[in-house]
């Protein structure tokens, strides 16, 4: 069994999109919903879809080992990034090596890095007249957007797109390729046994 741990920070589209994908694959199950925002509408989502959830404070997530705990609690063995804005700490890092996946709305690396999410990243490939966006989804490592690429999908930027625009084309395309390059990774990683539906 492959369990999942999903971190978000905001409204939970991704988380949510994740969830239900998995809903139908009896090998995968989300372990939990974890968030550094008691205010995220994510957490709302976790309680409609019966996912456990968890909040933590700054402290908590680069001073402490709470969050390891409970992921540990959790028998979380992926942590699964669907729009969550901290920078992951060493300690995380080492005890889910290469099992800590992210998404990011560019074509990586160009406009990643702090500070680069949501509209920003979409109004900055505007502005520099780039013919192209998408998505990358990669490995995390102690640095923002820096980790090794797993895959890229690109759509065109239009002449007349807005950030808003390019966004709503951006996110169908998570949607689509999240769900599946997230199952292609954990199934490398741990084949189906003999009994596995």
């Amino acid at each position: 069994m492959v369990t999942l741990a999903l971190f978000a920070s905001g409204s939970g589209t991704n988380v949510e999109n994740i969830v239900r994908y998995f809903d139908k694959n009896p090998g995968v199950t989300i372990v939990g919903v974890f968030s550094n925002n008691a205010r995220a509408y994510v957490l709302e989502r976790a309680g409609k879809l019966g996912i456990p959830a968890f909040v933590f404070s700054r402290h908590e997530f680069y001073e402490t080992d709470k969050v390891i705990a409970l992921l540990q609690t959790c028998n979380a063995g992926w942590i699964i990034l669907a729009g969550f804005l901290w920078l992951i700490p060493e300690n995380l890092i080492a005890r889910y090596p290469n099992r800590i996946v992210n998404i990011h709305p560019a074509l990586l690396p160009k406009y990643g890095g702090k500070g680069m999410y949501g509209l920003r990243v979409h109004q900055t490939v505007i502005e520099n007249g780039d013919k192209e966006s998408g998505i990358t989804i990669h490995r995390v490592n102690a640095e923002y957007d820096r980790g090794d690429i797993i895959f890229q999908a690109r759509c065109p930027v239009m002449p007349d797109d807005t950030a808003e625009t390019l966004a709503q084309r951006v996110h169908k395309m998570e949607y689509e390729f999240y769900p599946k390059i997230i199952e292609k990774l954990v199934r490398i990683s741990h084949p189906a046994e003999p009994g596995d539906s």
